[in-house]
């Protein structure tokens, strides 16, 4: 009976197991039904996880394939598992899910033993229990802050159906590749791609095994493990993951003591951001480019395109070879020559650097006026800080860091000194594009973007000089009344103004006064009365409207002293217009970009060059054989005698009234480049013509930028390239000996002068 009773017991709690075991799988399985469903919250859909959400940096690529830069809120790029080293994969499964291709999302066998040993034995050290893809999961859908413990397990429960869902719509390799694209490597590098170029400045592809491992060792804590902020704890973190690739056969103990005694390089280290790497003052034009282009672009749901996180890839027109040779010329005339030669030149004036003809209540205006332009004064004002209160601040001492051409110096001043302090540095824009397709090829806005904000290639607007005079001459050549050799009197020229007044021009040197000189000779010289001359025979408006065919697009009044240029004109503008002699009389709006992709490489746009006729082939040509002139025997001859550069090359110098603005326009057969120099107030010059002028101010900065890029076969721009000529015969004869012993007519024209 006794035994009966037992047996009925036993029975009794053997179905209750039994119950007990199928409610808490059921359970368990209605518990994970209504997470899956969101019964207990938003889960990820299925089109989420298609498309997982995640700010993708755009990147912008020089038509080399070079990446230039990226606009972000979070630095990350992504890449393909294909494009992963072997060594970055090895390293982390070895760290963090050496089961990873054992389990299905959640590793019941890490769960156990996170269960046995860090909780019930607690022992921290032995790991944690996610696996790759719950961290994918997370990273993904990010946990919110301040929640409670019940929420914290609910979330962990939602991870692991995340985490089943991923593997289900994604393969192995695609998952490494989603988690290295979204960890945070610190130092704002989101993705392996950002971080390998941020600590080491390569190509994820060309990472070593111990840069992975340092790479892959930040995950843990990017600060605490930063090799350049704490280098002693990254050594050490970053030889426990090579340990961790002894321990599963993927490097051998030998292999491991050798490398783990390399120290780690952090002299490539740079944090990505607008301020550093090629063409930054370009990225910055390009963003407001952009910008503008996202707002009137949709993608596939409507919306617009958003710059900072729709991962765009804009493919530029820019070649990051001449790029940099291009800043390396700025750096090398302005950094190491011209301005050392500018500090010596104002030594010991008590004004200086500004033009002694200023009072001091003048040159405190300009000071003030500098300070209301800064960001440090705008940023108090917002905050509604009184003018006097500002003007105490801008006049007490602080700890800052400021520019020079040798390094950044540390120091203490007032921000009013700072202001002071950069006015007397010289500044400069460059801009080359190519004839025939329009691709600007370079584009230097300024000497140092991080210090100087503004751009002098679209958006400064400066007097031109004589490089205005082409404009002028263009029209002459146009009619076919000259050729360029034909001989004008050099004498000065008088014009009869609306207010009763007379205005005569003046010629900046006695060269050849009062006798007869070819126009090649006049321009080459720049010659202030032959130009006169010109615009008195065929008037201003004649003049402006060839300048505005030629891309001219700023205000030009229509005054008789625009010949000696006047006018106030971006280097963008100027750049483009002389790009037309060299295209054959046709103009092409200088192009920035050739296409647009999404993130999954889809072109959305392409982009094709704006051209018009601006005059005919014979005046562009006429226009070359006059300009080349300049460089023969002219202003712009130290690019021979100097500079050893014997191609053809025709060109134009320009220097404006007390050598506030010094230009070079150089025209070559495949290249057409544009330079500015001069200080950020037209009141801060050199005294002197000798050194002020644009043949010494910004024609070295060409000749350095062509003898790099003649340097470089592999640019195609050759010193063998020739201007073509027309394929008509010319209607005027263009050599001067041909020319004088074929003609005898001499323009006087007295009357007209």
């Amino acid at each position: 009976m006794t035994i009966k009773n037992n047996n009925n017991i036993f029975k009794k709690y053997v179905k209750r197991l039994w119950i007990y075991y199928f409610l808490f799988w059921l359970l368990l399985f209605l518990l994970f039904f209504t997470i899956s469903i969101g019964g207990l919250g938003p889960i990820p859909s299925f089109e989420e996880l298609e498309n997982p959400r995640s700010n993708i940096a755009s990147e912008v690529y020089s038509n080399d394939g070079v990446l230039l830069g990226k606009y972000y809120i979070e630095n990350r790029s992504n890449i393909h598992f294909k494009n992963l080293p072997d060594n970055a994969i090895k390293a982390l499964l070895a760290t963090e899910d050496i089961r990873f291709y054992k389990h299905s999302g959640v590793d019941i066998k890490s769960l156990l033993r996170v269960i046995g040993k860090n909780i019930i034995a607690g022992h921290r050290s032995s790991g944690g229990g996610s696996t790759i893809t719950q961290q994918l999961a997370k990273n993904l859908f990010p946990r919110k802050k301040n929640r409670t413990f019940i929420e914290t397990v609910i979330i962990k429960f939602k991870e692991w159906v995340t985490a089943i869902k991923l593997e289900r719509n994604y393969t192995k390799e695609e998952i490494i590749a989603m988690y290295l694209n979204t960890v945070d490597f610190g130092s704002q590098a989101f993705g392996i791609k950002s971080a390998a170029k941020t600590y080491f400045n390569k190509e994820v592809d060309s990472l070593k095994i111990e840069e992975s491992a340092m790479l892959i060792g930040l995950l843990k804590a990017p600060t605490y493990y930063n090799p350049v902020r704490n280098p002693q704890n990254a050594l050490k973190r970053r030889n426990v993951i090579l340990n961790q690739m002894k321990r599963y056969k993927f490097i051998t103990a030998e292999y491991y003591d050798s490398i783990s005694q390399i120290p780690i390089d952090v002299s490539q280290y740079k944090i990505q951001d607008q301020n550093v790497g090629l063409a930054t003052y370009f990225r910055e034009y390009l963003r407001n480019v952009l910008i503008k282009w996202c707002e009137n672009h949709k993608k596939s749901d409507g919306t617009s395109y958003n710059l900072y996180k729709d991962g765009l890839k804009i493919y530029t027109t820019i070649d990051s070879r001449m790029q940099k040779y291009a800043e390396e010329a700025v750096a090398e005339h302005l950094g190491k020559e011209l301005q050392n030669e500018f500090y010596k030149h104002w030594k010991g004036f008590k004004k200086a650097p500004f033009d002694n003809r200023l009072s001091d209540d003048d040159i405190q205006k300009l000071l003030y006026m500098s300070m209301q332009r800064s960001e440090r004064y705008y940023n108090l004002k917002r905050q509604g800080l009184p003018e006097n209160k500002i003007k105490e601040i801008f006049n007490t001492p602080t700890p800052m860091t400021v520019f020079s051409w040798k390094k950044e110096i540390d120091t203490i001043m007032s921000p009013m000194d700072s202001i002071k302090y950069y006015k007397w540095f010289l500044l400069a824009g460059f801009m080359a594009m190519e004839p025939q397709t329009g691709y600007v090829k370079a584009y230097v806005g300024g000497i140092n973007y991080k210090y100087f904000k503004y751009d002098h290639v679209v958006l400064a607007k400066r007097q031109v000089g004589s490089t205005f005079k082409p404009f002028v001459y263009t029209i002459a050549m146009q009619e076919k009344e000259f050729s360029p050799c034909s001989k004008i009197p050099n004498v000065q020229v008088s014009f009869d103004l609306p207010n009763g007044t007379k205005w005569e021009p003046k010629n900046s040197s006695k060269y050849k006064n009062g006798e007869m000189v070819t126009l090649k000779e006049a321009l080459a010289n720049s010659i202030n009365w032959i130009s006169a001359f010109l615009i008195k025979r065929y008037s201003p408006a004649a003049v402006i409207k060839i300048a505005k065919k030629m891309g001219i697009t700023s205000h030009i009044p229509e005054v008789y002293s625009i010949c000696l240029g006047t006018p106030e004109i971006s280097l963008y503008e100027m750049v483009g217009a002389m790009n037309t002699y060299a295209n054959k009389g046709v103009y092409i709006k200088p192009m920035f970009i050739t296409k647009i992709e999404d993130k999954n490489g889809n072109i959305i746009e392409t982009f094709v060059p704006e051209t018009h006729e601006a005059m005919s082939e014979e005046t562009a040509y006429l226009m070359i054989e006059l300009m080349k002139g300049v460089v023969e025997s002219g202003t712009g001859a130290r690019l021979r005698s100097k500079y050893g550069l014997t191609n053809p090359i025709a060109g134009k110098t320009g220097t404006t009234d007390n050598n506030s603005d010094g230009w070079f326009m150089g025209i070559t057969p495949n290249l057409v480049s544009g330079v500015w120099v001069g200080c950020e107030d037209r009141s801060v010059h050199f005294r002197s013509t000798a050194l002020g002028q644009g043949a010494n101010m910004a024609l070295p900065i060409w000749a350095l930028f062509m003898k790099k890029v003649y340097a470089d076969g592999k640019l195609g721009v050759k010193t063998t390239d020739d201007f073509e000529k027309p394929k008509k015969p010319l209607s005027v004869e263009i050599d001067c000996n041909k020319y004088n012993a074929s003609s005898s007519k001499t323009i006087i024209l007295e009357n007209e002068m």
